[in-house]
Formats: C-alpha cells, structure tokens, sequence
C-alpha cells in the first residue's frame, strides 16, 4: 500500500511527501543496505524466534529473506494469529474474527521456517537452549523473543484470571474479544458499557479510545439509548483532541471521559457486580464492564532474564539485543523503546532491524544504522479516520524521533479527508498483514 496521499500535518514545515517516505523506510529496510541477502557459509547459523505477532513473523520471514541458509525455528503455541489491530473493528460489528485470523503457511512452505506450534516454557542463556512443552529442546546462536504482553494480575484490586472470564479485558485478540462482544449484544438498550484504562505503557496507546468509539458506533446503530463510560487513571492520552472532536460530532454526549483529575483512576474491581471503584470512593456500576488492567512484557521474558524492575525489556537501541543477556533480541510491545510507541507497526519495524542486526553479526559484520516509522490509524467511525506518524533514528545513543517527521491528522479536517483515513486504515492493515504473514482481510 502507498501512503502518499495520507493525510495529517506535519511539523515544522517538513512536507507531507517528505514524512510519508520517511515512515516507508520500515517496511523497505530489509531490502536495501544491511539486508543484502548473504549466502556465505559463515553466515549460516541457528536462530529462534519465540512469538508469532507481528514482531516475531516478521523476524522470522526477514532473517530467511536475508539469508535462505539461515536455519529459523518460530515458535507460535496458536496455528491461528488474531490481531489487536482491527479487533476493535470486532467489537463495532464492522468485521468478523476470521477477518483478523492469520497463519504460518507463507513462511512455512515459502520461506523455509520451521514453525513449531508448541509453548516455549523455558531458556538457558548460557547454554543456549529453549525447552517447549511437547519435550524438545531447541539450541540457538541467536534468540528473538517477541512475547508480547502479560496482565499484571491484581495490580487492580481485585482483577484476577477468574475475574478476567467475568469481565474481559479483551487485550489480547480471541476468546476475550468474542467474550466482550457477546455482552456487549446481551446488553440492554440504555445500558452503560464502562471502559478501564490504565497508565501507561501499555500496548496501543490509542487502543481504548478506538474500542470505546467502536462501542458507540455499535450501541447507536443497535442500543441507540445506551452509552460509554470511560474511567481514565491519565489526563492526557494519544489523539485525544482528533478523539474527543470525533466524539462528539458522530456521538454526542453519549461517551463520558474522566480524567485522572476527575477521580477516573480505578482502584477496585468487582467482578461478580460489574462494578469499580476509583481512587476517591466513587462507585461506577456497568451493564458491561472492560478493564484494560496493567500490563508486562510476556512471561518468557521474565523467565530469561531480560527483563528489569519496571517489567519491560530494555534493550540497546541500535540493534534491540537486549541489554542484559547476549545473543537475545526483543522485539515489540515487551521492550523498552520510547518513544516508539508499542504498536503493531513498531513490532514490525524493530523485528526487520534486529534481522538486520543478526544476519550482520552472524557474517562477523557491524549492524547496519537502523531507523524505523510508525503510522498508528484508528478508527472513530466507519468513515472516519484519524492517524498518528513518526519516524525514529539513534541520536546521542538513544532512539529519538526525527524533528518535524511525524504529525496527527488535521484537527480541521473535511468529512472527506476523515472518510480517506478511514480507508487508508483498511488498506495499512491489508498491507502489513500481507508483509508479516502473507496474508490480508
């Protein structure tokens, strides 16, 4: 998909052409500079990669794209991969499960990659080993974890697994999502659906916003009387202007935000009750009730040692091996790489810059100068759009977006404008679907 003619507003008189080439440089990254495929026997080696998302596919399909004599083991427990990018869609009745489904088959039967659909259940940093359910041991030159994220369980009093089967978080695509989408149809008309969203980091800054959207869009077509409510434990948070404006046009008052200073901070969970408690007392009842809890990076990560004291994985920066253990790369929503936000895209661009990385320590080389983009879309109608876009290099040894590389969309953007994005995001997900597993809705 080309972005030459997404809309938003860059800064500092940076033109609109100029950005949009700049935010292509992650998905062309494999294909020019350090990604020369290399054939030579030295730079053959074994690497597995521990998570099938968008970091980890990607991860795997570059390495065999840099280098066919790689040998490359993906471990993936799921044969099918459901996005968060467009599960929100789901949930406003605007696509089906199967239209968010994704599988191995491209990488398996193209590219060579050893898909073994088991739980990687533990590693040995020093003697290169992982150990998965089903008995096998992997060895490893080079590891890539991209495990995603975990719920920090009952860092909201009261929100436990048990609790999570009674109200969804819905935070990781499948049967969470088709869990809040049943409720969400059970529910009365006139009905309130209260949405919790944490501090940050989590994964998809935007997300809430784009689910609490995708909610009113479904409650006005099917429960026009009904409304949202979402509890905030932040004052500001991503688009929030484009959002609160979007609301407000398509939905009236029938979305609610409070604010951290509003005492929209959650401290309680009653799972049996639907209700919560904030940070002064209040107690909100829900119809249906969607806690997006805090959030870890994915459990293996912890378990090999990479992670630190905050629960996410730092890592360094020009290559994302991690900072703590050799010869291991995260990539994702587990690290640490503000102020790339954890997102799909960024998922991505981080995996191409760690094959990158890999293929060029294998051979004995340096790694390549990385860069990567971003272009977060999201959806507040069917025909309305909004973007977010950045670009990132290494400057003064830390990852830093580029001046005036990014921008929001116009906050004075024509229905027209706003309908383009929407289909601009149809065509985003298409394509870095296509380039991650080979497949598209």
């Amino acid at each position: 998909m080309s972005f030459d003619n997404t809309p938003f507003q860059p800064r500092l008189g940076v033109s609109r052409r100029q950005v949009l080439k700049g935010m292509g440089a992650a998905s062309s990254l494999p294909l020019i500079g350090g990604f020369a495929p290399a054939f030579a026997s030295n730079s053959d080696g074994r690497v597995v990669v521990i998570g099938g998302g968008f970091g980890g596919a990607t991860a795997a399909k570059y390495l065999k794209r840099a280098n066919p004599n790689l040998a490359v083991t993906l471990v993936e427990p799921a044969r099918t991969f459901y996005t968060c990018p467009f599960s929100n869609l789901y949930l406003g009745g605007l696509r089906e499960m199967s239209k968010i489904a994704h599988g191995y088959d491209e990488l398996r039967d193209r590219y060579g990659v050893e898909v073994v659909h088991t739980l990687a259940q533990d590693l040995d940093p020093d003697s290169h080993t992982v150990s998965l359910a089903n008995g096998d041991t992997l060895h490893y030159d080079k590891l890539v974890l991209s495990p995603g994220i975990d719920i920090r369980w009952n860092a909201l009093e009261g929100y436990d697994e048990a609790a999570a089967e009674l109200v969804p978080h819905a935070w990781k695509a499948g049967p969470q999502t088709e869990l809040l989408r049943r409720q969400l149809e059970g529910m009365e008309d006139g009905g309130t659906f209260v949405l919790v969203a944490p501090e940050n980091p989590f994964r998809c800054p935007p997300g809430p916003y784009e689910r609490a959207s995708m909610v009113a869009h479904y409650l006005s077509q099917h429960k026009p009387s009904s409304k949202v409510l979402i509890l905030d434990a932040k004052d500001n948070f991503s688009k929030q202007g484009l959002f609160t404006s979007g609301w407000e046009q398509l939905y009236g008052d029938s979305i609610e935000w409070v604010g951290l200073s509003g005492d929209g901070r959650v401290t309680r969970v009653d799972a049996e009750n639907r209700e919560v408690e904030t940070e002064f007392g209040t107690v909100h009842r829900a119809d249906v009730l969607n806690v997006v809890p805090p959030q870890k990076a994915g459990w293996i990560a912890e378990r090999a040692g990479v992670t630190d004291d905050s629960g996410w994985v730092p890592v360094k920066p020009e290559t994302f091996e991690s900072q703590q253990v050799a010869d291991i790369y995260v990539v994702g929503d587990a690290t640490v790489a503000a102020p790339m936000p954890k997102s799909g895209f960024c998922a991505n661009a981080q995996a191409k810059v760690a094959a990158a990385a890999i293929v060029a320590s294998l051979r004995g080389d340096s790694a390549p100068d990385p860069y990567w983009s971003n272009t977060c879309y999201s959806l507040i109608g069917p025909e309305y759009g909004i973007s977010v876009a950045g670009v990132y290099r290494i400057q003064d040894g830390v990852i830093a977006e580029v001046e005036g590389s990014g921008g929001l969309s116009p906050s004075d953007a024509s229905p027209e404008i706003r309908q383009m994005e929407a289909e601009y995001a149809v065509g985003w997900y298409n394509a870095i679907c296509q380039d991650t597993w080979g497949t598209d809705a």
